[in-house]
């Protein structure tokens, strides 16, 4: 556990002061090299073609990967193996910075600079929820897919499980599943839907925890969270309910702090139920995308604190004991 909270801070604060660092470290040009490799090697092959053929390229990797894991472990106190975990982690979390990416998106002068910081949020083969206009959703899909996603299969599998689900995505969504033949991306993303499955649940249990509870699980169980649905429309809708609330609860205490102090004028028994036109009506008009992108992205670095705080319970525990 301390491991995952070292390398978890190291890659969140490497990828602000050293930006430029973190792009060429998270380089992933040799695993495209070797996608292409496989494509051109196996083009007639029905195995590379079919749901299960991104195993051509995940097994070796992950096998290495897995090797150098066990070989690290328990040697000189642990330390290599932590950092090679740190590594692991540094190397598959983003790759782009969330922070950068939303802020882009909330200080663009313009429509058309709003629409090209959009599109940087979302991988150029990305399906399923977020689509379209669900701009809030976007922001909650690219943390689970930058951050969240890593860190957990990190805790379950190690520096294994970091590598893995960054590979399973970019095969999925960025650049090569739109190359790649129909039936590798689609068993991509088959892989990939199972990955995130758990990583969403839980993101939008936190949600519901630092949040309004009651709203977020109302949303959860309309998605259909109860069940086995795509993970990013389950998490695309618990966002959405939990920016509103945020906006909603924000309108509120803007309209009590300019409410004026006396009591309000007497309403004429004929008028009843109808506020006086200086009165701010109860409805709330919806808030600019700019206070909703940043709604959005508080709510995210709550919930990655949520976590951490947790694996940090885990880590005093295991100290004390």
């Amino acid at each position: 556990m301390f491991s995952t909270l070292f390398a978890v801070v190291v890659a969140l604060v490497l990828g602000h002061l050293a930006p430029s660092f973190a792009a060429a470290v998270r380089d992933d040009g040799w695993y495209r090299a070797l996608l292409q490799w496989l494509d051109r090697r196996f083009r007639d092959d029905g195995f590379w073609r079919g749901h299960w053929g991104l195993l051509l390229a995940l097994v070796p990797v992950v096998l290495l990967v897995g090797l150098l894991q066990w070989a690290l472990d328990g040697a000189v106190f642990g330390l290599p193996a932590l950092l090679f975990g740190v590594a692991m982690v540094f190397y598959a979390w983003g790759p782009r910075d969330l922070d950068v990416d939303v802020a882009a998106v909330v200080d663009a002068e313009d429509s058309a600079e709003r629409r090209e910081a959009l599109a940087r949020l979302r991988p150029p083969a990305a399906t399923g929820a977020a689509d379209g206009g669900d701009e809030i959703g976007r922001v909650f899909i690219a943390a689970l897919r930058r951050w969240f996603g890593v860190l957990f299969w990190f805790v379950v599998l190690g520096a294994v499980g970091a590598l893995l689900y960054r590979l399973v995505a970019i095969a999925a969504e960025d650049e090569p599943a739109l190359y790649l033949p129909e039936g590798t991306v689609e068993g991509a993303r088959k892989l990939l839907v199972l990955l995130d499955w758990p990583v969403a649940q839980l993101m939008a249990l936190s949600l519901a925890l630092v949040g309004n509870f009651d709203v977020v699980v109302s949303a959860w169980k309309a998605a259909g969270g109860a069940g086995l649905q795509l993970a990013t429309r389950v998490l695309a809708a618990a966002g959405r309910a939990s920016v509103r609330q945020e906006l909603d609860e924000d309108a509120e205490d803007a309209a009590a702090a300019a409410a004026p102090a006396e009591a309000p004028p007497e309403v004429d028994p004929g008028d009843a139920g109808v506020p006086p036109l200086d009165v701010p009506m109860a409805s709330v008009v919806d808030a600019p995308l700019g206070q909703a992108m940043r709604d959005a992205m508080s709510l995210v670095w709550r919930v990655l604190l949520a976590w951490l705080a947790v694996l940090a319970l885990f880590v005093v525990a295991g100290w004390v004991n």
